[in-house]
């Protein structure tokens, strides 16, 4: 998604698992509701989700919402006292369990203590119904800034949600944090006659109500994670299509307004494309079973899973702009490309804390160099990656503070690009880097996870010791910087503005010399000598993030 940068030309803020730009670490003071949003309390250790059940019905008019989820949950110790998340203007009418009304005590603004009438047991499966009513948060700009959007296209409604970072409770009661995932999902949304609601995974059944509207049921048969649910209602227009892939056929929805129709179909072409370069680099797309799909909505887009939130206004580039100011932005369209590359990254792997969301926007941001390289080369792919460098303000780390639901920095997008294209050097072996990238996505397969089970995962693999290299670049504000001097045939060198066990390979070029050279840079001063012409000249290659000064 994406941060939101205030000035017109930087845009480009871009991405789209999307949010507010932060400031540096420690500079927030958290309290007591931080905690129980962000951290895994008692009352949300003991039960795994397995399964979430979702009725909504809007009343468009008044803008309110009412409905109900049926929670099934496995216990994984005895207890009987659970939390549900659910955001203020929203309120829980009764949890019901085996007909019976459960005891709610609120805690904080948005935990919700529920007591069962009885202890569950070990390994059993239970089920609450929790009903409510409302009105959810509104978004004030979305997706950025995000909740329930409640707009019109021409005379008939155009609803539509975004809640990453504000997270799911702010229009439904469940267990909203991402370390628990249901395994499988049902979404119904009763609408007007008139209206079509799309929602994530398959369209199952249009059931006509008595009173004439229509309920949309929706089954997701794959994990998801709470901010990847989302509604959209509108007099949509739709097509299909379909995608032979790795795991041989793709279908390809699309709901867009009745008007975009044709200028949909012909911009949509490009995921086909987008689908065959990520499938190279990334292995299959995570969610055959569920479908991919596309749907218009009122903002730029967010990576809802299997149902892609679009709003770039079916141009090429960011809103028209091309973000690296290399040219290579253009080619393509922004949204499609980066909200889909979320669907390896983010939703099928999925950061356990939001701190650690440098998983979903590191990846992706760089995926779309990745995009860029299958069609046009390497060297195109390198440049846009290296031209996204000015957005980078190293203004928060890369890692954000744990267990209070705060998102990091913007620096998760293009610094985290330019660190995984850096390492990328490092490995120095193609065929390598891409098995790495291929075997996160099936390592970790519908899986949710920490920042050190990812770099465990890619130091094995590499057969590096990367242990200095992401200390550095994820958990350090400082750019390491390579001070060096030359003295007659000998060029000095080492690290500055690091951690003083820093050391990484780079590759450098001497005078005219055509060949990158590799040498192994430290905090500590090293020399490299010349043989052929005396040393007064270095290049850097610049897809190792660094800076570099000569001293005098």
């Amino acid at each position: 998604m994406f941060h939101q940068i205030k000035k017109l030309s930087l845009v480009i803020i871009a991405l789209f698992s999307i949010h507010q730009i932060g400031c540096s670490q420690n500079s927030h003071v958290y309290n007591h509701n931080d905690t129980l949003r962000g951290s895994i309390t008692k009352e949300r250790a003991w039960w795994d989700v397995t399964h979430y059940t979702l009725k909504i019905k809007p009343d468009i008019d008044n803008q309110t919402i009412q409905g109900v989820n049926f929670i099934r949950f496995k216990a994984l110790k005895s207890d009987s006292v659970l939390q549900i998340d659910l955001q203020p203007d929203l309120k829980i009418d009764s949890i019901i369990y085996l007909s019976q009304k459960c005891k709610i005590f609120d805690e904080g603004i948005n935990a919700h203590l529920v007591t069962l009438p009885n202890v569950c047991k070990v390994n059993s499966i239970y089920e609450i119904g929790v009903y409510y009513h409302g009105k959810p948060h509104i978004a004030t700009n979305p997706p950025w800034e995000g909740g329930f959007q409640w707009g019109k296209n021409d005379y008939l409604p155009y609803i539509s949600t975004s809640c990453q970072g504000l997270g799911a409770s702010s229009w439904w009661p469940c267990k909203d944090h991402q370390s628990d995932e249901p395994d499988s999902m049902l979404i119904e949304i009763t609408v007007s006659k008139e209206l079509i609601a799309v929602s994530n995974g398959r369209l199952q059944n249009v059931v006509t109500e008595s009173s004439g509207d229509k309920t949309f049921v929706w089954v997701v048969k794959n994990p998801i994670n709470n901010y990847g649910v989302n509604l959209n209602i509108a007099n949509y227009a739709h097509f299909s299509d379909e995608y032979l892939g790795e795991k041989g056929k793709l279908t390809l929805e699309y709901y867009v307004l009745p008007e975009n129709l044709e200028r949909a179909k012909e911009q949509f072409k490009q995921v086909k494309n987008m689908l065959k370069a990520f499938e190279y680099w990334f292995g299959a797309y995570p969610f055959y079973e569920d479908g991919y799909k596309i749907v218009e909505v009122p903002y730029l887009g967010m990576e809802h899973q299997s149902d892609i939130s679009y709003g770039n206004g079916y141009v090429n580039g960011y809103r028209g702009s091309d973000l690296s100011r290399t040219g290579w932005g253009k080619n393509w369209d922004y949204i499609i490309v980066h909200e889909s590359g979320h669907e390896w990254f983010g939703n099928n792997i999925t950061s356990s804390d939001i701190a650690d969301m440098w998983i979903h926007e590191s990846f992706t941001t760089y995926s779309e160099s990745l995009f860029i390289e299958y069609f046009y080369g390497k060297k195109a792919g390198s440049e846009y990656n290296i031209g996204n460098q000015f957005h980078i303000y190293n203004i928060g780390t890369i890692i954000g503070d744990y267990n209070v639901n705060k998102e990091p920095s913007t620096d998760i997008y293009w610094k985290g690009a330019s660190m995984l294209n850096t390492l990328r050097y490092i490995i120095n072996n193609d065929s390598l880097w891409r098995k790495i990238l291929r075997g996160l996505n099936s390592e970790f397969y519908h899986k949710v996870v920490k920042t050190k089970q990812i770099e465990d995962y890619i130091a094995k693999s590499s057969q590096l010791k990367l242990n200095s290299f992401f200390n550095q670049y994820l958990r350090d504000l400082k750019i390491p910087s390579l001070e060096y001097k030359f003295a007659g045939k000998k060029l000095m060198y080492h690290f500055v503005n690091c951690q003083s066990d820093f050391e990484m390979p780079i590759e450098i070029k001497i005078n005219k010399d055509s060949l990158w050279r590799s040498i192994k840079a430290t905090t500590k001063w090293q020399k490299f000598k010349y043989k052929k012409e005396e040393i007064n000249a270095l290049s850097i290659n610049p897809n190792f993030y660094i800076t570099s000064k000569e001293i005098k």
